[in-house]
């Protein structure tokens, strides 16, 4: 039995007890309890204000709460058991190596689905989950959109030698001439992020959605490596811009080489100690 208050915020009355933990976890302050006997009702204007996160969903311990959208039934049970130690975390983020040689054979494009499934779980400010994807899946054309990049990087090292070479451009265009990819890594797949180029939004949220991305590709076998160079020329040569076609008025936020691993790792490499301030 729910409340009878029209809103997409919707309380099971029989499972509510009262306890007011709703209210304290909505991050907008859009829920009130208004007495001890009364469950809790979305304030004056709370649709309008919602971001429909969640959380009023994912803190109720009875699942007394409900949206709309997002039915308590239909949120998975968070697995405790599978919370992982302080050492556990420690040893899954320093497992993270960034993947530069892959093997030849293509991902399946259901492997690749989940990877971002997975992915577009990354917070963004506001909720607003602005992050959308590209998948150069075919080996060839990421070889294509390569030689791109190694051209963007000659005409960068024509106009501004000494910044080209500062860059190392014209060690990586050497390669390239010699038939050794180190743009793109000879990596079977890419996957990019864009969305609207104008939303002051979207480049934190994609940078964050792509972190996901490379943490969780071993669990499905893959490795990742961000595609750095080739970020900065789909920024700024035309042939590559074009290339891409991505929507009008977005642009590309960053992307990743995706691929299974030729190779192991064995070890846990060492890492300077971190600079901190204390206040």
């Amino acid at each position: 039995m729910y409340n009878n208050v029209m809103s997409h915020i919707l309380v099971d009355e029989r499972k509510c007890r009262r306890d007011g933990i709703c209210v304290e976890s909505c991050p907008v302050s859009i829920i009130e309890l208004r007495d001890e006997k009364a469950v809790p009702t979305p304030v004056e204007g709370a649709d309008a204000l919602c971001i429909s996160c969640g959380h009023c969903v994912a803190v109720c311990p009875y699942g007394a709460l409900s949206l709309d959208s997002m039915a308590s039934d239909d949120c998975p049970t968070v697995q405790t058991e599978w919370k992982l130690s302080p050492e556990q975390t420690e040893h899954f983020l320093r497992c993270r190596r960034s993947i530069r040689v892959y093997k030849e054979d293509p991902v399946e494009k259901e492997t690749l689905q989940r990877l971002i499934e997975i992915a577009r779980y990354a917070p963004s400010g506001h909720n607003a989950q602005p992050v959308e994807w590209l998948v150069v899946r075919d080996a060839g054309e990421v070889n294509r959109m390569a030689g791109m990049v190694a051209d963007w990087m000659r005409s960068v090292l024509e106009a501004s030698p000494e910044m080209g070479r500062a860059m190392l451009l014209d060690r990586i265009v050497a390669a390239w001439d010699s038939g050794k990819d180190t743009i793109c890594r000879g990596a079977p797949h890419l996957v990019i992020t864009h969305g609207q180029e104008k939303n002051p939004i979207v480049p934190s949220a994609c940078t964050i959605a792509l972190a996901y991305l490379e943490l969780a590709a071993p669990s499905l076998g893959l490795g990742a490596c961000w595609a750095g160079y080739f970020h900065v020329a789909a920024l700024q040569w035309p042939p590559l811009k074009e290339a891409l076609a991505l929507p009008e008025g977005h642009a590309m936020q960053g992307g990743m080489m995706v691929g299974r691993p030729k190779y192991r790792y064995k070890r846990l490499p060492l890492r300077k100690e971190p600079s901190v301030s204390w206040r």
